[in-house]
């Protein structure tokens, strides 16, 4: 595989263009002292960029800093609809001035919550839990996949990221170094057709990467822990924003699930639309036996959801149970509710595929015209472009790709870095994008990049 591994074991640190150290130069930064403020009593205290921003209102597609400066709004994919959508604010306020309680007593808010769910989703897969995060959700749906299976084992991809709780930050492989790695964990490289073992030209490769998952159900089986789950972000963000072959997930999931396995789709970044389809399972026709969601779904509010089949359901429940005492609250459920139906009455799927389709052909353009530029790749409103050194040898180039966002912040556009070398620049626009917000994300970059050489040396 080209380029470095020792990549691999650095976790976020790779992401240059945020500081870890949370050590500024006072004199080179505009908030000095609300940095000092922050720092003083926040444990951990990184931020995105070396001259942080100060973001103090949204609007649709724009963010605005406090002196007024507005920025086109690339990277997040937490306001689905747009920043305070005036709809999902209204729900909010009307449902807090009301009630909030939690689900243990009855509301038709969560209620009608889980029967929009069942509506996006393909049939059998019906069933919801609810919870206020991501990585609450994907906990939870490995608590339904060991106890249905009677396994504990699981399969990730090769530099994944799942979450942050114990047991689902030990699935973020991508995050410590692989000698520390559960032996309930098992790892596939994921199908990288650009930067992976095998490439375009090399044969079948839906085959050729579905087989890599045998020697991860041997290693799982052979230790005792068997298959319980196999967990995948279709999106592939960790990895840097990769588009599988057409039949990968069809023969994985056969393979998963001949070994006593149920497959869990990630739909935490590709869900809710961002793909250009509802979910982003369903570029590859097929049906998970778990989903799990989070970010985008109460559109800033934070809640997320477990979506499975009755009979999974209903096995679980002879031996658990779950309660939440915000999962699933009623003004969470208020804004889940309110962010799907602007998705619905606003065609926001169908304005992804279009304007994502858009999108695609502006940064090929862009590849067209900077050959640091090896790759471009994602779907709908997702996509990202791997920066190289030279495109016959495909080397990743971190030390351009770390500096970029900086650049573009400058420029009035946020956009994000990703990739197990820290060279894939991501671009995650709201699903009310529009072709003229393309357009000034293409005008940015391509200035940006055109200076790269003697900004970035």
């Amino acid at each position: 595989m080209t380029g470095s591994s020792d990549s691999d074991t650095k976790g976020f640190e790779r992401l240059g263009h945020v500081n870890f150290s949370g050590q500024y130069d006072t004199d080179a930064v505009d908030n000095a002292e609300l940095i000092e403020r922050r720092n003083k009593y926040f444990a951990g205290s990184f931020l995105f960029f070396h001259n942080p921003v100060h973001l103090v209102r949204g609007e649709g597609v724009w963010l605005y800093d406090d002196q007024g400066r507005k920025y086109l709004d690339a990277y997040n994919n937490i306001p689905n609809v747009g920043h305070c959508h005036p709809r999902v604010v209204d729900a909010i306020c009307a449902q807090a001035r009301q009630l909030n309680t939690h689900t243990r007593y009855l509301h038709e808010n969560i209620i009608n919550l889980a029967e929009r769910i069942a509506g996006t989703t393909p049939q059998g897969l019906d069933v919801s839990l609810f919870a206020c995060s991501g990585t609450e959700a994907c906990e939870l749906s490995l608590r339904l996949a060991r106890q249905v299976t009677g396994n504990s084992g699981i399969i990730v991809m090769e530099s994944s990221y799942h979450g942050n709780s114990k047991l689902v930050g030990e699935m973020s492989t991508i995050t410590y170094a692989p000698d520390a790695r559960p032996t309930w964990i098992a790892t596939v490289e994921p199908p990288n057709a650009y930067q992976g073992p095998f490439r375009d030209g090399d044969g079948d490769l839906s085959c050729r990467y579905a087989d890599l998952v045998d020697d991860a159900i041997s290693q799982l089986q052979d230790s005792g822990h068997g298959v319980a789950a196999f967990v995948c972000d279709a999106i592939f963000d960790s990895q840097g924003t990769l588009e599988a072959p057409k039949d990968y997930f069809k023969l994985v999931y056969e393979k998963v699930r001949a070994a006593g396995g149920l497959c869990i789709a990630d739909e935490v970044q590709a869900g809710f639309g961002r793909t250009g389809k509802y979910w982003g399972f369903e570029h590859y026709d097929v049906v998970p036996d778990i989903l799990f969601a989070g970010k985008p779904m109460g559109n800033g509010h934070p809640t997320s959801l477990v979506t499975t089949r009755r009979d999974i359901a209903d096995k679980w429940a002879e031996n658990d149970a779950y309660f939440n005492t915000f999962g699933g609250n009623p003004v969470s459920a208020a804004a889940a509710d309110a962010m799907m139906a602007v998705m619905e009455d606003e065609n926001l799927v169908e304005n992804c595929a279009e304007v994502g389709s858009y999108l695609r052909a502006r940064l090929e353009a862009l590849a067209d015209r900077h050959t640091i530029i090896g790759n471009v790749r994602g779907r709908g409103l997702f996509q990202g472009i791997e920066l190289v050194k030279d495109r016959e040898s495909r080397e990743p180039a971190p030390e351009v790709a770390a500096r970029i966002p900086d650049r573009m912040k400058d420029e009035g556009v946020l956009i994000g870095l990703t990739g197990r070398y820290g060279n894939v620049l991501k671009f995650r626009f709201s699903l009310v994008a529009t072709r003229e917000n393309v357009d000034t994300l293409f005008a940015a970059l391509d200035k940006v990049i055109r200076d790269a050489p003697r900004t970035m040396s």
